[in-house]
C-alpha cells in the first residue's frame, strides 16, 4: 500500500506565486540556495494535515508578499488503494478552508487520509528547550496515530484558559470550577492515555528494528505531584483539591499540560540533553523513523515524511543509512538541502528537484 502526493500545486503561498510538481511516488530531494523556497514547499505539504503546519505560523503569514491575497494548496493524494483530490486555502483574512474530493470538510478529516510526519531544524534543540516544545513534539506524533487527539488537546486548553481566568479574577464560586474541571478531566484523561499508548508504540518500533540510529528510552515525567499517566478521575480530584494553590498562583499547576518527554540514549545510559549535537540529531531521526515504522503497521502505509535540512549534523554514513531506511520503508520523503551532493547516496531512488530564485519568484526544475 502507498501513501504519496502525486501532484502538488501552490498558488501565492509564501515565496511561490505559482508552482506545480508531479512525482512518481518516490522520495523527493529538493536542493537550492537558502531563501529559495525549499522549506515553503514542505510547509505547504504539512498544511495537508490538521493543525498549523510545520512552522506553526498564523495562516495570514503564509500569503505571498506583497499582494497578501490569500493562498491555495491543491494536491492529488494516493492513499492506500484510493486517489483523492485535496485543497486547502485562505482568502484574504478569512479562515482556512478544506475540500476533499470537491466537498467541504473539517481539518481533522485530512488526518484520516494522510499521515504526515516532519523533522525541521528548530527541533535540533528539542532536548535543550523547555518542556512545552517536547510536549508539542510528542503530541504531533500522537496525532499521527490518533487524529482526534487534536480535538482533546483543544478542548483541554480551552477549558483551562477559562479556569485560569477565574483563578486570576479570584472567583470562588465552586459550581463554575466544577463544570470546567469536568471538561478538563475528561479531555486530560484522553490526552494522557493517548500519549502513553503512542510512547509504547514508539518504544516497540525502535527496539524491534535493526538500524544505524540509536534507540532512545522514552518516558513521561510530570512537573506536578500526579503520576504521568493520569485518568479522568485522578485529574478531577486533583483539580478540585488544588484550587487554593492554583488561585494563589493564578494558573492551573496540575494536569497533562505539565508533562515532559524524557529520553535517554539507551546504549550509553545518557540523558538526551547531555548528548553531543550529532547524537541528539541521531536520536531525533531515530524517533521519526520509529514513528514511520509504527504508522506503517497501524495505517497500512508509511507516512509522508518531511525532512527539512535533514543532512545537518549527520555524517555521510548516517545520511546514507537514513536514505536506505526511508527507501526500505517505502515512504515518500520530501527532503531539502543546499546542494545535490547531499543526496548522492540516494542514486536513482528519488526525484531530484532544484529550486532557484528568478526575479523574486521561486521556480522548480526536475533533474534526471
Amino acid at each position: 500500500m502507498t501513501l504519496a502526493i502525486r501532484e502538488l500545486k501552490l498558488s501565492h503561498f509564501r515565496s511561490h506565486k505559482a508552482a506545480r510538481l508531479e512525482t512518481d511516488g518516490r522520495p523527493v530531494a529538493i536542493y537550492g540556495p537558502n531563501g529559495a523556497g525549499k522549506t515553503n514547499i514542505l510547509e505547504a505539504i504539512s498544511m495537508l494535515s490538521p493543525g498549523r503546519g510545520l512552522r506553526r505560523a498564523p495562516v495570514d503569514e503564509m500569503a505571498r508578499a506583497p499582494e497578501r491575497l490569500g493562498w491555495k494548496i491543491t494536491a492529488t493524494l494516493e492513499s492506500l488503494s484510493e486517489v483523492h483530490e485535496l485543497a486547502t486555502w485562505v482568502e484574504g483574512d478569512g479562515a482556512r478552508q478544506v475540500l476533499i474530493d470537491g466537498k467541504a470538510a473539517p481539518q481533522l478529516a485530512l488526518g484520516r487520509l494522510a499521515r504526515i510526519v516532519w523533522l525541521v531544524p528548530v527541533m535540533d534543540r528539542l532536548w535543550l528547550e523547555g518542556a512545552g516544545e517536547r510536549r508539542r513534539f510528542l503530541d504531533r506524533m500522537v496525532m499521527s496515530f490518533i487524529p482526534v487527539h487534536a480535538d482533546a488537546t483543544l478542548r483541554y486548553e480551552k477549558a483551562m484558559r477559562e479556569r485560569n481566568r477565574l483563578l486570576k479574577d479570584n472567583v470562588r464560586d465552586a459550581s463554575w470550577y466544577s463544570a470546567l474541571e469536568g471538561q478538563m478531566a475528561e479531555a486530560g484523561g484522553a490526552i494522557s492515555a493517548n500519549r502513553a499508548e503512542v510512547l509504547a508504540r514508539l518504544q516497540a518500533a525502535q527496539e524491534g528494528a535493526e538500524t544505524a540510529f540509536p534507540t532512545a528510552s522514552l518516558s513521561l515525567i510530570s512537573a506536578d505531584e500526579l503520576p504521568p499517566e493520569q485518568t479522568a478521575e485522578t485529574l478531577l480530584e486533583a483539580f478540585s483539591a488544588g484550587r487554593p494553590r492554583d488561585m494563589a498562583a493564578g494558573r492551573t499547576l496540575t494536569g497533562p499540560h505539565r508533562a515532559d518527554l524524557h529520553a535517554i540514549y539507551a546504549a550509553k545510559g545518557v540523558e538526551a540533553k547531555l548528548c553531543s549535537t550529532g547524537e541528539q540529531k541521531a536520536l531525533l531521526v531515530s524517533l521519526i523513523l520509529a514513528n514511520a515504522r509504527a504508522l506503517a503497521e497501524d495505517f497500512g502505509a508509511p507516512p509522508i515524511l518531511l525532512l527539512d535540512e535533514v543532512a545537518a549534523h549527520l555524517d555521510a554514513d548516517r545520511r546514507a543509512a537514513l536514505y536506505d531506511e526511508i527507501c526500505a520503508l517505502g515512504a515518500q520523503a520530501w527532503m531539502t538541502g543546499t546542494g545535490p551532493e547531499l543526496f548522492d547516496a540516494l542514486g536513482g531512488r528519488a526525484n531530484l528537484l532544484e529550486v532557484t530564485e528568478q526575479g523574486g519568484i521561486s521556480s522548480l526544475e526536475e533533474k534526471p
